[in-house]
């Protein structure tokens, strides 16, 4: 069975294709907590209901940091011309959701396979961004996210990433997980099992020699993908295939559902692409992502601390 509809643009411009027929830094980590959700501990006691020495100034020096923490973001949603600081995501789940493949999206065989997934099943009111290719290495966007505190998860190709693999790097030291996109970004159904497995096993070996990790999250392009995309997935350490439910462009959001709106859990689709592809910039891009996603009360979480 062949998932997905072809983007209406190639890797290098336009946007991914949403897939109908069938149909994901790591983080820069969550932006500190709020007064609700961020409190400091409880002191420790000791003997009849004594705090133990030095437990108050440390649980205040806490409270003081998470405040300062938040605040820079607040300074810095001014700084980049947010309409809202990005709201707080709640503490990463003790315990991961099970991840099963949507309704629709099986292959033959598929209990055996990765899971094939648009939404993390959770009731946190959290989304997931994620970012896709790597055609455009925008400074200005590194920035912002950092500041911001805005996690996000990066699927990267490495025929578009090769030519400056020290901007990832710098991505990867800010806490981003870097995953597989294969190596040139081709129509996985259109190729045979070898070749399908080369785009991904040899993206999984660029990876690890490049920046030290072997990833377990792979993307297809355009979001297509047969029985041998998953097959060959799997042969290479691949452990799941986050797709998306919505994406982001620097003047529209897209849906999968038929509301059109978002969902606790749904894993929000962008792209590294800036004014040669879009009318705006990266960072342009993410106003219009977090606006949307504040004004509905969502916060954006880590997608690793979910599966």
């Amino acid at each position: 069975m062949l998932h997905g509809r072809r983007s209406t643009a190639g890797p290098r411009g336009g946007r991914a294709g949403v897939a109908a027929a069938a149909l994901l830094v790591a983080a820069l980590g969550t932006a500190c907590g709020s007064s609700q959700d961020s409190g400091a501990p409880a002191p420790a006691k000791s003997g009849k209901g004594a705090e133990a020495p030095g437990a108050a100034g440390a649980a205040g020096t806490y409270a003081e940091k998470q405040k300062a923490a938040r605040l820079a973001v607040i300074a810095a949603a001014k700084k980049w011309k947010l309409d809202k600081p990005p709201l707080v995501a709640p503490p990463a789940p003790e315990e991961k959701p099970e991840i099963t493949t949507r309704d629709g999206f099986e292959v033959d065989g598929h209990d055996e396979l990765p899971p094939v997934f648009t939404t993390v099943p959770t009731e946190d009111k959290v989304v997931f961004l994620t970012i896709d290719d790597g055609a455009e290495k925008d400074p200005e966007f590194l920035k912002m996210m950092q500041e911001l505190k805005i996690p996000y998860t990066a699927f990267v190709s490495d025929y578009l990433i090769r030519d400056d693999y020290p901007y990832f790097k710098a991505m990867q030291a800010a806490g981003v997980t870097l995953n597989n996109h294969t190596l040139n970004h081709r129509y996985m159904p259109a190729l045979s099992y070898e070749k399908q497995r080369e785009e991904i096993c040899g993206q999984q070996d660029t990876i690890r020699k490049t920046f030290g990790k072997r990833p377990t999250l792979f993307r297809p392009p355009y979001g297509n993908y047969n029985e041998d995309t998953l097959r060959a997935a799997k042969s290479c350490g691949i452990k799941a295939v986050p797709l998306w439910n919505a994406e982001g462009f620097p003047n529209r959001m897209d849906y999968r559902e038929w509301d059109r709106d978002l969902h606790p859990g749904d894993i929000i689709l962008t792209h590294f692409r800036g004014r040669e592809d879009w009318k705006g910039t990266m960072p342009d891009m993410i106003r219009h992502v977090m606006k949307t996603v504040t004004d509905k009360g969502y916060a954006v979480a880590r997608l690793e601390d979910y599966l």
